[in-house]
């Protein structure tokens, strides 16, 4: 039998997003959020409707045409807050703080979930791959002073993006 090896805590904290992942009610880009202060997790979120409210999974998807500043097109399911919202929300309901935390999650944050990670008092940012709307989100945390680390410069796909 040989001994496999012990994951460091970033690989540890996103191998656990993949699990909280599982229960997102919004299939595209399913994504899970982990927020650690220490090396002890603070808050976890994922992709989902409002409480209450009906999810994507049992009425379908709200599907939205954005188009950007530079009239790029992109399509977003406006029914569900992002993994990264759902986490910070749940610390201010709970009353925990965040300041000094480190985030994990799928992809790069986009630019809203940034604005709330700077906000938070979020000081580094650790993402398993890419985002295909990122730029904003890399400039807003360079200006901030938050450390930005993608496990894999490669960007995430999913349905309809």
């Amino acid at each position: 039998m040989t001994e496999k090896s012990r994951p460091d805590w970033d690989r540890y904290f996103l191998d656990l997003c993949e699990a909280v992942a599982r229960r997102a009610t919004c299939d595209r880009g399913r994504a899970g959020c982990v927020i650690v202060k220490d090396k002890r997790i603070m808050t976890t979120g994922y992709v989902g409707a409002p409480a209450g409210l009906p999810h994507c999974n049992e009425v379908g998807h709200d599907i939205r045409k954005v188009i950007d500043y530079n009239g790029n097109i992109s399509q977003h399911c406006v029914r569900t807050l992002h993994a990264e919202q759902n986490a910070i929300i749940q610390a201010a309901r709970f009353g925990i703080p965040l300041e000094g935390a480190t985030l994990y999650c799928k992809m790069t944050p986009c630019r809203t979930c940034a604005m709330m990670i700077i906000n938070a008092g979020i000081k580094r940012v650790v993402s398993e791959k890419r985002y295909h709307a990122d730029a904003d989100t890399r400039e807003l945390f360079k200006q901030a002073g938050i450390e930005l680390v993608v496990m894999n410069d490669e960007v995430e796909e999913y349905d309809q993006q």
